[in-house]
């Protein structure tokens, strides 16, 4: 088994993909690629919750039936949900399905995440991932502030 290394600076902004399908695997990397995000794929929940625990993820971008044939053997999005704030909070969680529908809040917070969206308008992926990290950074800017202060 070969060890794969992989350097990150603080200036990165690194992502994690957890996409079983090729298309939704490739069409995200290169839209985070696009917004200048270094970006991580994970091929099983395993590989999925070692590197989330490694790298703090700006972005993380996972499918809702990840390395799954049922929504509730997703382990990766199990885990996510059960998670503890302060170990999630800084990363952007964005869920694809196709039972969701784009961006639709309620189905974002039933599922724990910060945005949802429907392969069908991946062609949004860019505008997408920009909206849900601008809404989080808006949403968060008071208390990292106060973080920032009392650190």
């Amino acid at each position: 088994m070969s060890v794969e290394f992989d350097f990150l600076t603080p200036t990165d902004k690194p992502a994690l993909l957890g996409l079983t399908t090729p298309e939704l695997q490739d069409t995200a990397k290169t839209a985070l690629d696009q917004l200048g995000y270094k970006v991580h794929t994970a091929i099983n929940h395993g590989e999925f919750l070692h590197k989330f625990a490694q790298v703090p993820y700006q972005v993380v971008i996972l499918e809702e039936m990840f390395s799954a044939t049922v929504l509730e053997e997703n382990e990766s999005l199990l885990t996510i949900q059960r998670m503890p704030m302060s170990m999630r909070r800084h990363a952007v969680f964005i869920l694809f399905g196709f039972s969701l529908a784009t961006f639709n809040p309620l189905q974002a917070f039933q599922q724990g995440v910060h945005a949802v969206v429907n392969p069908s308008e991946m062609f949004l992926l860019i505008q997408l991932i920009q909206k849900a990290v601008g809404d989080n950074d808006l949403f968060l800017h008071t208390f990292r502030e106060s973080q920032k202060q009392l650190g």
